[in-house]
């Protein structure tokens, strides 16, 4: 790295948030990974935290959308100006291009790394690097990876679910699921409609999600809810409880659950004793959901206990590499599954 010229960067891509690391600095940006765009023209008007600020509120001639579907990315073009625009505020006064880290989820294929990889390129990247999410993910919950000692990770973010195994700097057995945060959101949704007769938006079942969200427990708040009667099409309040989003939450926690299972039955015998001696580790925004590892204990018969900082986790393991990147093989063709010795 050539001091005072450029920086190693980190970069947790998410499909709902982006966080940037910058080495010597820590964590110096988080932002949603939105861009809000010109129909006509075609031309990016926003990116991140201004242009969330329009979902679901942009007139006929402006759209805001997420580069990323899932954990993967689904718009190239949208991608690689929204990475752009991040690289742009992290360093703003870089003279020459930085080596940039980039997640990507457990067993991704190829095509997706590549086209992770070459989004990072054309950003203004001058080397692009990969890291699977459950192994940052361990790292920057304090897990030494390099140990033989196995961890299971459940990585639950905005667009994936990550569950994996981890020893000896690499995955041992994952499992990585389009159910999150935002299939939480979608089942409230679903539940408001269904029970209530009203329409909610995303962010209104997300904010809902956050006050009073839970997937098990006695809790006994409610909140005051708006949306679109279906009945009469004009705008009505209800109030919702909290056994109310347990009730509509159940399914997509069942999800989770299973995962964690399938994994586990796939984890060797060895491995298997030292998650259940170490429990579970749960990341992620969508681990701060309450009672999800109450659940997560209650079902597998281990400890199951949250990060000390689950949303950064991701970011701060990627922090932690960057000064051993000079040992890694940019691009595809040295990904952590086949072993990160830190």
């Amino acid at each position: 790295m050539e001091k005072g010229f450029c920086r190693d960067i980190a970069m947790d891509l998410g499909t709902t948030s982006v966080q940037v690391a910058v080495r010597g600095r820590g964590i110096v940006l988080e932002e949603p990974s939105v861009v809000a765009v010109d129909r006509r023209t075609g031309k990016i008007l926003e990116v991140g935290q201004a242009a969330r600020q329009m979902l679901g509120r942009t007139p006929g001639e402006l759209v805001a959308v997420r580069p990323l579907e899932q954990g993967y990315i689904a718009d190239c073009t949208m991608a690689e100006e929204m990475v752009s625009a991040f690289l742009r505020k992290a360093l703003p006064r870089r003279l020459f291009k930085p080596r940039l880290l980039l997640c990507v989820p457990s067993g991704s294929a190829e095509v997706a790394e590549r086209a992770v990889v070459e989004a990072g390129v054309r950003a203004g990247a001058r080397k692009v690097y990969l890291m699977e999410e459950p192994l940052a993910a361990a790292l920057g919950a304090g897990i030494d990876i390099r140990q033989p000692q196995g961890h299971m990770v459940v990585d639950i973010g905005g667009g994936t679910t990550d569950v994996a195994v981890t020893a000896l700097g690499g995955v041992v057995a994952s499992a990585c699921l389009a159910t999150a945060g935002d299939q939480f959101d979608q089942a409230l949704i679903q539940y408001v409609r269904q029970h209530h007769d009203l329409l909610i938006g995303a962010r209104t079942a997300q904010a809902v999600k956050e006050a009073i969200g839970q997937v098990a427990g006695e809790g006994e708040e409610s909140a005051a809810v708006k949306g679109r009667c279906l009945t009469s099409g004009l705008p009505r309040q209800i109030t919702l409880t909290a056994q109310e989003t347990a009730e509509a939450f159940a399914p997509v926690a069942e999800v989770i659950v299973a995962a964690v299972h399938r994994v586990l039955e796939r984890t060797p015998p060895e491995l298997a004793a030292d998650v259940a001696e170490s429990g579970l580790l749960l990341t992620g925004g969508g681990s701060l959901l309450r009672g999800l590892d109450a659940l997560l204990a209650q079902r597998t018969g281990m400890e199951a206990h949250v990060a000390a900082a689950p949303i950064q986790s991701v970011a701060l393991g990627l922090l932690e590499t960057l000064p051993d990147l000079s040992k890694r093989k940019e691009g595809v063709l040295y990904l952590a599954r086949r072993q990160w010795s830190l």
